[in-house]
């Protein structure tokens, strides 16, 4: 980093950072070519397990109707497919730690193209439910490692802008992924869908053979003894900060996937829209996040990641509450959902990047297991929210609005309690208002 507080231009090597360092200066801004680039590779890996989910939102009701099954059923699709995504991170985090990130990328994005290729063959639900697992098992493994990347080369400010810009790559899916998925089954129908997954893991697959390096050299992996990955888990799981801050993360995602599971039947068969016009308004959300999460990245520079982040979770709170009593009172128009969810999802991308920052720092030398701690409470706590609300969901919006109404509290009292002013003093990537020690920076390939 240069006096003026910019990145320097990558080289092509990488600097092992050691789990001594303290957090940067606030960066002024101004990013290096090599980072977009990573930010946009790192980006489009983390997208392949949003797509499995965000293209095939739209075509729920076709699987359905073609495979001659109930929406229950078909959301089942989407239960087991969060649930195996979460899980298998505990298992990607540690070995991506023991054998490096390139490796697991390889077996993951492999795994995910047979996955999808079995999806779009299926013959039943049950056959469907199966191959989602095997792509769910791809995915873990590739989403799980971007994060780990991050902590790998950087911490605090730098660490929050390179998440933040990732965030920006991989909130396209929710923005794009519905609107292709759309259009794919108006021409090939709901198995082209499955089959565009498989093209665009393929995608991925060419990109890091020819332009991903290794950020995990030899001399900085755990050993490969269970001994090694069970030492990390205790270590994290030990961790009341880490624990509470994964536990914001999961919670306000978890409101996230209580919305796509449930808006496709609110917004489609409760407010009549259809496929196209849903997929315009579920983009219309993820543009907010993209937005917020950049605009994020400037505030953190000049507040600081806790004290951004608390604020975020009352707004959210504020919104979510605001949206509950108002369905509870009979207002039943499209406009005040579409509003409040917009501006609801425009919070969460302030919280969620910033709070895998905050949980990601305090522990370097278990970056991969901590990446995948994350991971797993994220889907676990979608798959469970949406398990909880699908008893009352009745294609209304009252189920929906109260789930993410509790997700919101929780979050909210969570933030009141883990992100009181100097309660994350020792975490390096806490930067709250106080110019900290530079460290050595390091660089990504270009």
């Amino acid at each position: 980093m240069d006096s003026e507080g910019t990145i320097e231009p990558a080289v092509r090597t990488f600097h092992v950072i050691r789990s001594d360092t303290v957090a940067e200066p606030p960066p002024s801004g101004r990013l290096s070519i090599s980072m977009r680039r990573s930010a946009l590779g790192l980006g489009l890996l983390t997208a392949i397990g949003l797509f499995a989910v965000d293209m095939y939102l739209p075509v729920l009701p076709a699987i359905g109707a073609d495979l001659r099954t109930g929406s229950d059923a078909v959301q089942a699709t989407l239960m087991v497919f969060l649930i195996t995504l979460g899980a298998g991170q505990l298992i990607a985090g540690p070995l991506s730690d023991i054998y490096g990130r390139k490796r697991t990328l390889y077996v993951g994005l492999i795994a995910f193209i047979i996955g999808s290729i079995g999806c779009a063959a299926a013959s039943t639900i049950a056959i469907l439910i199966a191959f989602r697992m095997v792509q769910a098992l791809g995915a873990c493994a590739v989403m799980v490692i971007p994060r780990a990347v991050v902590r790998d080369l950087y911490t605090g400010p730098s660490a929050a802008q390179l998440m933040s810009l990732i965030a920006t790559v991989y909130s396209v899916s929710p923005i794009l992924a519905p609107l292709a998925g759309g259009l794919v089954a108006e021409t090939a129908g709901w198995r082209g869908v499955f089959g565009t997954m498989s093209a665009l893991a393929a995608i991925c697959l060419v990109w890091v053979s020819l332009g991903f390096a290794e950020t995990r050299p030899q001399a900085a992996r755990s050993g490969g003894e269970l001994r090694t990955v069970l030492t990390g888990y205790r270590v994290l799981l030990g961790d009341r900060q880490f624990i509470g801050l994964a536990l914001i993360a999961s919670l306000t995602l978890a409101g996230w996937f209580i919305y796509a599971a449930n808006s496709p039947f609110v917004i489609g068969e409760h407010f009549g829209l259809s496929p196209r016009l849903y997929a315009v308004l579920f983009a219309l959300n993820s543009v907010s996040f993209v937005a917020a999460s950049q605009f994020s990245a400037r505030l953190a520079t000049r507040f600081g990641l806790t004290r951004l982040v608390r604020g975020a979770a009352i707004g959210h709170f504020v919104t979510m509450g605001l949206m509950l009593l108002l369905t509870l009172a009979g207002v039943d128009r499209l406009v005040v959902l579409v509003v409040l969810l917009f501006v609801g999802f425009g919070l969460n991308g302030v919280i969620v990047p910033s709070t895998f920052v905050l949980a990601m720092g305090g522990n370097p030398a278990y970056a991969g297991t901590a990446s995948a701690l994350i991971g797993t409470l994220n889907f676990a706590g979608g798959a469970a929210a949406v398990a909880l609300v699908a008893p009352f969901a009745h294609a209304t919006p009252l189920p929906m609005a109260a789930g993410m109404a509790a997700c919101s509290f929780i979050v909210f009292a969570l933030g009141m309690v883990i992100l009181r002013p100097g309660k994350l003093a020792s975490n390096p990537a806490s930067w709250d208002g106080e110019r900290p020690t530079a460290r050595r920076s390091a660089t990504m390939r270009s």
